[in-house]
């Protein structure tokens, strides 16, 4: 077995006798024996005992390659929602791990990035959660009014604490060394918009176009034009996106999008629906998701539960998402309905 090799390969590299091994977990020599001989396995109750007395994670006892462990850590990240401490630090520790090896400190970095930002997610979900009662509590204080939307996200006024001047002035700098990153590209111009630095977001989407000859060029040419207030503009633009003859995916999720900003809801249904079918597998769920929220903001309460219903079909159809956190958020939400 697996197991029974790296635990004679991580006794061996540490110099230890079989009985040495034995002694410091509390079992017998011919128990570990049993273990390196492939005859048996630890219990399952002795592994983290074993993992913490070698200095590894549980998966690397497993003698799982650097990929299998990416994979694992990313399945627990969003099977599941808040991880408590003592769990985060273990997988802190073993994707640091990871990262020694150059071949894969990018991957493990981006790992470390997912986790954060799960913790993160969660974490403000509890501040909603209690934020709520706070409000409910104590009759409105304006202190818990503030941090319970601020915890949702709120639109927030304050210039200062609202715009991107951080994340622009970094992506602008890795843009110009990374001029063919079209994501990168995509991330600057969308927040140059979002401040209204249109001049700075024009200049980069000149840049996109040298790259980029998709739909993607009009749609920043007509989002730009509608930042500006130039509405004949942004509607001959819109007009252009809307009869391109071509069968993009992309294209129709981002129409979609567009009409929901300008409430114009039965459109923006028809063009999600028109990317969840041109989607190839595995399709995502934003289409899904995107009409319950719509259903909900118009209150139909039927139409959102049929899209939520179609959120967990996607979820176990193409993402093979039966259980854990994710699928039972959507449930919680059918239920609420």
């Amino acid at each position: 077995m697996e197991m029974g090799k790296e635990i004679r390969r991580l006794r061996n590299d540490r110099g230890l006798t079989q009985e040495a091994l034995a002694s410091a977990l509390n079992v017998s020599p011919q128990t570990v024996s049993k273990w390196e001989c492939g005859n048996s396995i630890p219990d399952v109750q002795l592994l983290p005992e074993i993992a913490v007395f070698f200095g590894i994670s549980i998966d690397q006892l497993f003698a799982m390659t650097p990929d299998q462990q990416l994979d694992r850590i990313y399945n627990r990240i969003y099977a599941r929602g808040l991880f408590d401490e003592a769990e985060e630090r273990q997988l802190e520790q073993q994707l640091h791990a990871i990262a020694e090896n150059p071949a894969y400190t990018g991957k493990a970095e981006l790992m470390l990035t997912k986790l954060y930002n799960n913790q993160a997610e969660q974490y403000r979900k509890l501040a909603v959660e209690h934020g709520k009662e706070a409000v409910e509590k104590t009759g409105g204080d304006r202190d818990a009014v503030s941090e319970l939307a601020n915890a949702w996200g709120s639109y927030l006024p304050d210039w200062n604490i609202r715009n991107h001047h951080a994340l622009i002035q970094w992506f602008s700098v890795y843009c110009s060394s990374n001029p063919k990153n079209r994501a990168a590209i995509m991330w600057l111009i969308d927040n140059l918009i979002d401040d209204r630095r249109l001049e700075e977001a024009r200049d980069w989407l000149d840049r996109l176009a040298a790259i980029d000859d998709s739909f993607r060029v009009p749609m920043y040419r007509y989002m730009i034009a509608l930042a500006a207030g130039e509405k004949d503009e942004s509607d001959k633009l819109l007009h252009g996106l809307e009869t391109m003859d071509d069968q993009d995916w992309c294209r129709a999720l981002c129409l979609g999008d567009i009409f929901t900003l300008r409430q114009e809801y039965d459109k923006a249904i028809a063009w999600y629906r028109r990317g969840q079918q041109l989607q190839p597998s595995p399709k995502y769920t934003d289409s899904a998701q995107s009409i319950a929220h719509i259903c909900e903001i118009r209150g139909d309460k039927a139409g959102a539960a049929d899209a939520y219903r179609e959120l967990l079909r996607v979820m176990k159809e193409e993402w093979g998402i039966v259980a854990g956190e994710m699928r039972d958020e959507v449930e919680r939400a059918i239920q609420r309905l």
